[in-house]
């Protein structure tokens, strides 16, 4: 039986880390995700390599997702991922340095695909495009991609599910999940996972974050 898409809390708010994501973290540790992270700014590392640590003692899997699209800012958010023992690092378009610091570290690497733009970021390009990418990614070596659908100009429903039946890889759906529809969305899709921050502090699906957590990991258990 296939595994319902796993549910990524990002401890974020308009693509960046929200200052008290330390605190927020220890008030739903306990909740029913089992995949946590957060962005590369604005935290000091000092912070960050404490959340990382408390969210590894809490048996989470741990997630950095760097918003940054030039070598040099891939290579230097690779570099913090490595240094905050993560499991994951999300994001960066694809460069083989920044893939050799990621092997080298025992990390899974999940680049962006597409023209990229912005932050909070916007995706543009055509889904042929963007499928061929994450092919090309793939054989030379990334673990699965970060798909920005719901920041994409286009059709995103379309999108996201047409490249996670072409993409024989780990899709994680990045971005914008921020209502009911856009779950059942996901659910049809069928990505091995995806990622919810800023619509759970701005209460899209409750009040309590913890509790919001809880119910998005309930409903994508529900059959459809």
């Amino acid at each position: 039986m296939k595994e319902y898409p796993q549910l990524i809390v990002m401890l974020t708010h308009d693509d960046m880390t929200v200052h008290n994501a330390a605190e927020v973290f220890e008030e739903c540790r306990n909740s029913k995700a089992g995949y946590f992270g957060f962005k590369e700014e604005p935290l000091p590392l000092e912070d960050m390599k404490k959340l990382f640590a408390a969210m590894r003692d809490a048996g989470k899997k741990t997630v950095l997702e760097v918003v940054a699209y030039t070598e040099v800012e891939g290579i230097r958010g690779a570099k913090l991922a490595a240094e905050c023992g993560c499991d994951i690092l999300m994001g960066t378009m694809f460069f083989e340095k920044v893939l050799e610091i990621c092997k080298s570290n025992g990390m899974k690497y999940m680049p962006y695909v597409g023209d990229i733009t912005d932050r909070p970021s916007v995706l543009h390009g055509t889904a042929e495009d963007m499928i061929a990418e994450a092919k090309s990614c793939i054989e030379k070596g990334a673990f699965g991609i970060d798909l920005l659908g719901y920041r994409y100009t286009g059709d995103a429903a379309m999108l996201n599910k047409r490249f996670v039946s072409e993409v024989d890889a780990p899709v994680c759906l990045a971005g914008s999940v921020n209502s009911i529809q856009r779950l059942d969305e996901v659910k049809e899709a069928s990505p091995w996972a995806f990622t919810i921050g800023s619509a759970f502090f701005d209460g899209a699906f409750g009040w309590d974050i913890c509790e919001q957590i809880n119910r998005v990991c309930d409903y994508m258990k529900e059959q459809q």
